[in-house]
């Protein structure tokens, strides 16, 4: 069986994968092959072993220590790997999954071996190149995308010689093309909405400098105008620029969730702190509610947490009227439940053409605990109409007035992608005339034990890593 097998693996591997220059595991081909081969064969052989090879290949031979090597090789390879078997081609619960590497395992959440092929990998498309490897003898190669995160994966399926125990054999190895997609796609958004957003105040611009060559050249007070009108405008190209390359980079590793911790509460203080300016020239008194250090800890970056709530807190302030009370509330401990619980005494879901709408909601755990920062206005409110929207890039509701220092519409889609790094939720709840509340929500940090130097009993609490939480 061991020859059989492993003498064709590997003649796939050094012929038929020889063309694919992109395909990632071409150099490590031959060591997928003999690994695969080895893994079928271990327990059943004893002693030397010897492997052949496609000519191309050179010949390998050792003892059962190497061929544990080899094998150890492929379960430490960067990509997922499976070894795929099928039965009757109208049984689908005879495709099984007989070997997969740790890489597959913790992508796909499957024991080592046996696991049924259809709760491994359910995406039609790579069913069905499979089954075109297993009973069509047909390699296959395809793109698909998973999850919320929106992963991009590349697979390729290729048949395999069978083997004494199994007719049908298939290898099916997958790669994580998500910075490559997501690259392109930040392109393109990048083009299309910058010389979208760029035109109007490019022509403003343009119309000035002419009125100021031309008729208004002497004018004194028409200049200074105008002058005035060509810094506001410079100043938000330049918001714009720098909210579009803060998106683009939040993006890029969405998919990557973050390991740093920090504390929602001091997090909170920093930014009413870095807002004072903003907040005493509108006259808003800030109240806020909840644990400040350590009581509060999650798990995530700090400066794209800090980015969340300044965000939040930024329009709360710009659409709150003059001398009012935005509330800051900070919680931690939740379940979902929790933190998604009505509070009628608000009125938002019961006014007339008021509600809530969950922007961003997380993969849900019934272990879960949350910690949340929820801001409440009492501006004049978002009709029920535009709460699906919101999170849209360059989505502006008509008719709000915001002041003088107008946003670049892409604030609450960078709340939205930066919560969805972090696993997080993110809902909104608002009336006509009773204001807004925006209530973002994140797993908390684990607890660690921390032995203590005086030999009495290990204690559990919240690590810091000097991510700006009170030790």
């Amino acid at each position: 069986m061991l020859l059989t097998t492993v003498a064709g693996l590997a003649g796939l591997a050094a012929a038929g994968w020889s063309g694919h220059a992109d395909l990632l595991v071409v150099g490590s081909a031959g060591v997928i092959v003999l690994g695969l081969g080895i893994l079928l064969a271990l327990g059943a052989e004893s002693g030397a072993v010897r492997i052949p090879v496609h000519p191309s290949v050179p010949a390998v031979s050792g003892s059962r220590e190497e061929a544990e090597t080899y094998a150890l090789a492929l379960e430490l390879a960067p990509n997922p790997v499976l070894l795929v078997s099928g039965g009757d081609a109208d049984d689908v619960a005879a495709r099984r999954v007989l070997f997969a590497n740790a890489e597959a395992r913790e992508l796909l959440r499957i024991p080592r071996d046996g696991a049924l092929l259809v709760t491994a990998l359910r995406h039609p498309g790579v069913l069905e190149a499979i089954d075109e490897s297993l009973f069509g003898r047909t390699p296959r190669t395809l793109s698909y995308e998973s999850g919320p995160q929106e992963r991009f994966w590349r697979v390729w399926t290729k048949p395999l010689p069978p083997t004494s125990t199994h007719d049908r054999l298939a290898l099916v190895i997958m790669r994580d093309e998500t910075d490559v997609r997501q690259n392109e796609r930040m392109r393109a958004d990048f083009l299309a909405n910058a010389s979208h957003e760029l035109r109007t105040p490019l022509a403003s611009l343009t119309g000035f400098i002419e009125t100021l060559r031309g008729h208004a050249r002497d004018d004194e007070v028409a200049r200074d105008r105008f002058l005035a009108i060509m810094s506001r405008q410079a100043e938000r190209m330049a918001r714009l620029i720098d909210d579009l390359l803060s998106l683009s980079r939040i993006e890029l590793n969405e998919h990557i969730r973050p390991s740093g911790r920090c504390d929602l509460g001091l997090v909170t203080t920093d930014v009413i702190d870095a807002l004072a300016p903003q907040i005493s020239a509108k006259q808003v008194r800030i109240e806020v509610q909840g644990p400040v250090g350590d009581k509060a800890l999650v798990a995530g970056d700090r400066d794209q947490i800090v980015q969340v709530v300044q965000n939040l807190l930024d329009n709360a302030v710009k659409y709150a009227p003059p001398e009012s009370v935005v509330r800051v509330e900070i919680a931690s401990g939740l379940t979902l439940e929790a933190v998604s619980a009505a509070r009628p005494e608000e009125g938002r879901l019961t006014a007339p053409d008021g509600g809530r709408m969950s922007l961003l909601t997380p993969v849900r755990a019934a272990a879960e605990r949350f910690a949340m920062v929820r801001v409440d206005d009492r501006g004049c409110g978002l009709t029920r109409e535009h709460l699906p929207r919101l999170t849209e890039r360059f989505y502006r509701v008509e008719g709000q007035n915001s002041g003088e220092r107008t946003g670049t519409g892409l604030g609450l889609a960078i709340v939205k992608h930066i919560i969805n790094r972090h696993r997080g939720g993110f809902f909104v709840e608002s009336a006509p005339e009773r204001g807004a509340a925006f209530c973002v929500y994140l797993p908390m940090a684990p607890t660690v034990a921390t032995a203590p130097t005086d030999g009495s009993a290990v204690s559990p609490r919240s690590e810091s890593k000097g991510e700006g939480v009170a030790a």
